[in-house]
């Protein structure tokens, strides 16, 4: 069952694509503020994340820039900023899509579909050299079996290296990705 992180302070919108979500067999877990919602994210265990702009404690865009240091998760923003601006804001910023309220749930559910689709075409789920194998969905980290305790930006730098086994990356390329 998939995994879906809302951060979304308006309980009644909250509960509202909770239960959608759920009714299309995804699991469900809430955030009320920014800082909450960055925290849970940065566990790795959701499979996609709808994020409002508007939060208490860290605003949604703040959450997204800080994410993005450590994670590829999928992110669709979910606001009431509708501006050009804040739309080229939040993708320029990582987000994977953008979706303005009101909304509908069709195009929300489709939406998702589409980020989950892309995120399992073009991650593979383990990666491996040797002894050693990087287990994205999870997070780990074994070499020979044994586990190896990494931060997000030594886990994200050796996936860099090991998806790009016989090429060299530059700096600026590893601090790009990294």
């Amino acid at each position: 069952m998939q995994k879906i992180l809302l951060v979304e302070d308006e309980a009644k919108i909250a509960r509202f694509i909770e239960l959608e979500l759920a009714h299309e067999g995804y699991q469900v877990d809430k955030a009320e503020d920014g800082r909450t919602g960055l925290d849970m994210a940065r566990a790795g265990e959701s499979d996609l994340l709808l994020l409002d702009i508007m939060l208490p404690g860290l605003n949604g865009l703040e959450v997204l820039r800080r994410l993005r240091k450590t994670s590829d998760v999928p992110v669709i923003m979910l606001t009431a900023r509708d501006a050009v601006m804040d739309k080229v804001t939040g993708l320029d910023m990582g987000a994977d899509d953008y979706i303005t309220k009101p909304f509908s749930i069709e195009e929300l559910l489709a939406r998702i579909r589409t980020a989950l689709r892309k995120q399992q075409s073009t991650t593979p789920a383990q990666l491996t050299v040797g002894p050693l194998v990087m287990d994205i969905a999870r997070h780990t980290v074994t070499v020979s079996g044994v586990n190896v305790d990494l931060t997000g930006r030594e886990f994200s730098l050796l996936q860099a290296l090991l998806e790009n086994k016989s090429i060299v990356l530059t700096r600026e390329t590893l601090m790009e990705r990294v």
